[in-house]
């Protein structure tokens, strides 16, 4: 390896250094356990797990409630289990489809209803709501069979609309969306713990609001496709109770995360510039702009946070935004030597694929070229995984136990005498 490779090696392991410590501040053991212990809870609780971290907040509530847990019900993605709580008979952990429903979401949704209708009259609810929530957990009203849920889901995805006005649809489709859920409590005692996946941390686009209540007659979109809109339009659904009183806290943010990362970069000698401003433009527009902004820049550690918008082709390819915005970030860091730039989710996925994003260098684009693939033609067929893993820049973590929307993290060292030589990275 030559001197100029092993100081981009160094770089890119200084990028992951600085993810892994800000995954470790909103992983969801960690942050239940502390919001729990801080109340000095210890009753007799029932727990309900929904989303990519259920597992996780799951093992942190049992930690601080140990023999006053006593049943939970764990609904999580596919392969986000957590061997930790098998064996504990009191936990029942599902698996169900994200990002887009399936069966296993349905079978969620009735294990939901049944398990609160099971518990007692004077039960005390723990609800532990993380992102995925929208996807993992259904419960259809008559008129919606799965398949058309499935076909509303793939358009929203692909619409690059944010997770607001998509969060907004589902309510509108859905038995226990936007607060509907809070009728089959019953009354009964109950707080909600929340991992936020959404700019602004509003608990009512959280897995679209299960406890929080929202006027449906007041949300409107115009721009819906007319298949969209009469489906809508011929369901009938009951409002939610008008008003309730759950006790709802966020126990971790991107905000969280960012800080974290700031402080690990801070560690590790570099000057941190944090743009607390969320990315949610268009994903290779956005990527463009934050790659320019860090050549243009002094040296040092820059953050962002939040999450972008993609327009899907008809047949994607293969990766999420964060690898279509680390392929668009290194077309513009093309040929420097000093940059390296990180676009990953913090739930440990970005799109249907296994990778959590990408870290690229001014390196990347050479790479992917010697294998004759072209940056341009990869991000319009949204097949940047194609061209990332060509040039040996996708990132793996598996779950993380958190999901608090996506992080950027770009490092910039000192400019150095000679361009950086074509290779493949050190990992």
């Amino acid at each position: 390896m030559s001197e100029r490779q092993a100081a981009v090696a160094e770089l890119r392991h200084h990028a992951l250094s600085i993810y892994a410590n800000a995954l470790r501040q909103v992983e969801g053991r960690k942050c239940t356990a502390e919001a729990l212990r801080a109340d000095n809870l210890m009753a007799s609780t029932y727990v309900v797990a929904i989303g990519k971290a259920a597992a996780a907040m799951t093992l942190g509530a049992r930690d601080v409630l140990g023999d006053m847990l006593v049943a939970a019900l764990v609904i999580t993605k596919t392969g986000h289990r957590d061997p930790a709580l098998h064996g504990d008979v009191r936990i029942t952990q599902l698996e169900a489809e994200h990002p887009v429903p399936g069966a296993g979401s349905l079978a969620a949704g009735k294990a939901l209803l049944e398990f609160l209708a099971a518990a007692p009259v004077n039960a005390q609810f723990l609800f532990l709501i993380s992102g995925g929530a929208s996807s993992l957990v259904e419960v259809l009203p008559a008129g919606v069979d799965l398949a058309s849920y499935q076909r509303v889901n793939q358009w929203l995805l692909g619409s690059g609309w944010d997770i607001h006005r998509m969060n907004r649809v589902r309510r509108r489709l859905s038995c226990i969306k936007g607060g509907r859920l809070v009728r089959y409590l019953k009354g009964r005692a109950t707080r909600c713990l929340l991992i936020s996946d959404v700019p602004g941390d509003d608990p009512a686009s959280i897995g679209s609001g299960l406890l929080v209540t929202t006027l449906m007659s007041s949300e409107s979109d115009s721009d819906l496709p007319d298949w969209l809109g009469a489906l809508i339009n011929a369901t009938r659904l009951d409002e939610a109770p008008v008003a309730t009183a759950i006790p709802m806290q966020i126990v971790a943010s991107n905000a969280t995360a960012r800080e974290a990362a700031a402080q690990a970069g801070q560690a590790l000698g570099y000057t941190v510039f944090q743009h607390n401003a969320l990315l949610a433009g268009h994903t290779v527009n956005e990527a463009h702009e934050c790659a320019q902004s860090v050549l243009e820049g002094a040296p040092g550690i820059y953050l962002w946070g939040g999450e972008t918008t993609i327009e899907l082709p008809e047949n994607p390819g293969r990766g999420g935004r964060n690898q279509s915005f680390g392929l668009a970030a290194a077309q513009v860091l093309a040929g420097s030597e000093s940059v390296v730039l990180l676009a990953v989710g913090t739930d440990g996925t970005d799109g249907p694929g296994e990778e959590a994003g990408a870290l690229v260098d001014g390196g990347t684009l050479a790479r992917g070229a010697e294998y004759g693939l072209d940056a341009d033609d990869c991000l319009d067929r949204a097949d940047a995984g194609r061209f990332l893993a060509a040039s040996g820049d996708l990132i793996q973590t598996g779950p993380t136990g958190t999901n608090v929307m996506d992080l950027v993290i770009a490092v910039k060292a000192p400019v150095r005498d000679q361009p950086i030589t074509p290779g493949r990275p050190a990992e």
